[in-house]
């Protein structure tokens, strides 16, 4: 019984099989229609979400099985101030799996250690998001044909940015050797990252405080939002809140086979007329999540195409 709280939990031989068994699923979803039937997942999530949640609760329920869970935690027990070890000991004996949110960084870790099912990190806090990652590795796979040889840039909230700390260093472990970083000198992603980093791995940080400096360059480009709810007063929100935004002109001199991608919600950070340029994917990052997310759940629970022996 395996869980996946990071992506280090995972092979780099095992990512590439969760990429490769997701984009058959992508092809072919009814060959997997029954595989988890009689299965139930727990859907906890102490922090909102749209995409993650609904993307978990659809993968299980079109490989046959059942979703149980909630998606705020005034309505549980938490509420009353019950512990998450409790709560995870409990669902032990209502579900076959879980996956959660949690704002604390290290939730899903220390519900891994109470837990005799398999448990997912949906994200937690500003650390990690192993299944975004997996998301935005099958998003490359279908567009650019191959995960590894790109040069990207992540830009936005590189800080708190989950979703941008778990890529990079999956993206470095793949052998990314160069990385763009946009973002105001607030939210520049932490020195320490950069450190670990540079210390496993041969990779190169170019940081720029504009985006048309490096958008010629890149060929993967990842978009991200200030995000509100990581600061804790609304005066440092409201000064970075607008400090970038990806324009049709800002693209005028992007690779023409570039790919734009950003894990949702955008707020005000790409402009709607983006939507229409064929290098947007990010709406087709998010669908490519339910696929990878049904190979993941798959792969834990030992079904379909995991089933053992």
């Amino acid at each position: 019984m395996r869980h996946l709280v990071e992506p280090e939990d995972l092979s780099l031989e095992e990512i590439q099989e969760l990429v490769d068994t997701g984009l058959k699923i992508y092809q072919s979803p009814q060959a997997y229609s029954e595989i988890c039937k009689g299965k139930i997942l727990a859907s906890l999530f102490f922090e909102p979400s749209t995409r993650t949640k609904f993307s978990f609760d659809s993968a299980m329920m079109r490989m046959g099985g059942n979703v149980i869970g909630f998606s705020d935690a005034d309505t549980t027990s938490a509420k009353k101030g019950e512990s998450l070890a409790d709560t995870i000991r409990v669902m032990n004996y209502y579900a076959d799996i879980v996956v959660m949110r949690h704002p604390k960084e290290g939730a899903p870790k220390v519900a891994a250690n109470y837990s005799k099912i398999p448990i997912i990190n949906g994200g937690d806090g500003g650390h990690q998001h192993p299944t975004q990652t997996l998301t935005d590795l099958i998003t490359i796979k279908r567009f650019k044909g191959q995960i590894t040889g790109h040069t990207m840039a992540f830009c936005g909230d590189l800080k708190y940015g989950r979703t941008v700390h778990s890529l990079i260093r999956t993206m470095a472990r793949f052998g990314t050797k160069r990385f763009y970083l946009v973002s105001p000198e607030e939210l520049k992603l932490p020195s320490a990252l950069k450190r670990q980093l540079t210390e496993k791995y041969t990779v190169d940080f170019i940081e720029s405080p504009y985006m048309e400096d490096v958008i010629s360059e890149v060929d993967v480009f990842y978009m991200t939002r200030i995000q509100k709810e990581r600061f804790f007063n609304e005066a440092d929100y409201l000064k970075l809140k607008n400090s970038f935004k990806l324009t049709r002109d800002k693209l005028k001199n992007a690779k023409k086979d570039m790919i734009i991608m950003h894990p949702l919600p955008r707020v005000n950070e790409i402009a709607y007329d983006v939507d229409d340029d064929p290098r947007a994917v990010y709406f087709e990052q998010s669908e490519m999540g339910v696929y990878v997310r049904m190979a993941l759940m798959a792969k834990l629970l030992e079904v379909g195409p995991y089933v053992r022996g």
